[in-house]
């Protein structure tokens, strides 16, 4: 018997898959290139998580991600992640990064100058980067400065993060093209 379990299930943008233990969620799984290997991946990260139906507070929180993803807009405020072994500083910046609304996008400095000290953008972005709750914590919505996309550690890069950027009408002003014709004639 374990304490930990998963669910499968299908979104807008293929097959999700989240982990949940005694102490909440442990992890949302993004689509990979198959149900399959969101599967495969969410196992090798908790191996002794069993397939089962999902209990009623991770139902709803699989029920909010399907939501988000359709583009309707969800709040993932109340649910309990299990963050433990996380060390603080990432803590911090998945909290901040909760507060972001669906529709708004914060930057690395943002968050950092929100926790205290700017010049730790790029420990945002890294912390962004070992995010286990997409969705909920939304990285997504981070981004570099000036307004540039950023990295994005799922399956796709940044074009899944541009995706869910586009779903939530989020999406940052278009960064100028520096061999364009119109800007190379300036």
């Amino acid at each position: 018997m374990t304490d930990q379990g998963y669910a499968v299930f299908e979104t807008a943008i293929g097959t999700c898959a989240i982990a949940w233990g005694s102490g909440g969620i442990l992890a949302v799984q993004l689509p990979e290139a198959t149900a399959a290997e969101s599967r495969a991946r969410l196992r090798r990260r908790f191996p002794k998580a069993q397939e089962a139906p999902a209990p009623a507070e991770i139902q709803g929180a699989i029920d909010g991600v399907i939501a988000l993803l359709r583009g309707e807009a969800c709040d993932f405020t109340g649910l309990q992640l299990d963050m433990d072994g996380a060390p603080a500083f990432q803590r911090r910046v998945w909290e901040a990064a909760r507060d972001i609304p669906p529709g708004e996008t914060r930057s690395y400095g943002e968050i950092a100058a929100r926790l205290g000290d700017a010049a730790l953008a790029r420990d945002v972005g890294q912390a962004m980067g070992r995010n286990p709750f997409p969705i909920i914590v939304p990285c997504h919505r981070v981004l570099a400065a000036g307004g540039k996309i950023g990295g994005f550690s799922a399956h796709g890069g940044i074009t899944t993060k541009r995706r869910l950027l586009a779903i939530e009408s989020a999406l940052p002003r278009r960064e100028p093209d520096l061999f364009s014709r119109e800007t190379l004639t300036r």
